[in-house]
């Protein structure tokens, strides 16, 4: 069975227009901004295992299911009137907006009860977080596991010199 969403999206009730995303209430769907996708918008479905993107770009569709543990954590960004809790990702495009508010108390609750709800640090500076290089992944490569390491390092062979060539010669066969 599959979950039923509310149909009023991430929108709480009341006159508020700005985002306000309940920790405590999750799943949650909602639609963002997205500059680079198709008609500027994608929507976003977040748990606390993951968040799945789906938008539309140059007529492709896609999907990403991100892991909680792929996200650098939940940082705070100034916007022009407001302050906006993102949770932040290496790629900038796939960084998510969860809050939106000018009062500075509730963004600090907000901040912490996202923190503690998806297991993220709180990040003050957003270049703290990206500052370590993430670990170097495991290549997964299909023909290593087919074939022995030794074979992998052999070179390929020359050719001799040419093959010699013997003209106006009698050809003699052995016949029993």
């Amino acid at each position: 069975m599959r979950r039923q969403y509310g149909l009023g999206g991430a929108q709480p009730a009341g006159s508020s227009r700005d985002l306000r995303l309940d920790p405590l209430s999750l799943p949650a769907r909602f639609e963002a901004r997205d500059g680079r996708a198709d008609g500027g918008s994608r929507q976003i479905e977040i748990n606390r295992e993951r968040v799945v993107v789906r938008r539309m770009v140059r007529g492709m569709r896609m999907t990403l299911q991100l892991r909680m543990p792929e996200f650098l954590g939940i940082a705070r960004r100034q916007t022009e009137n407001a302050e906006a809790l993102v949770l932040i990702h290496h790629d900038p495009s796939l960084s998510v907006p969860l809050f939106l508010s000018d009062d500075a108390e509730e963004i600090e609750r907000q901040w912490s009860a996202w923190s503690e709800t998806l297991a993220l640090p709180q990040v003050e500076d957003e270049g703290e977080a990206a500052g370590a290089p993430a670990p170097r992944r495991r290549r997964h490569n299909v023909i290593r596991i087919r074939r022995p390491r030794f074979l992998m390092r052999r070179k390929a062979g020359h050719p001799a010199s040419e093959t010699a060539v013997h003209r106006d010669e009698r050809e003699i066969i052995a016949r029993n």
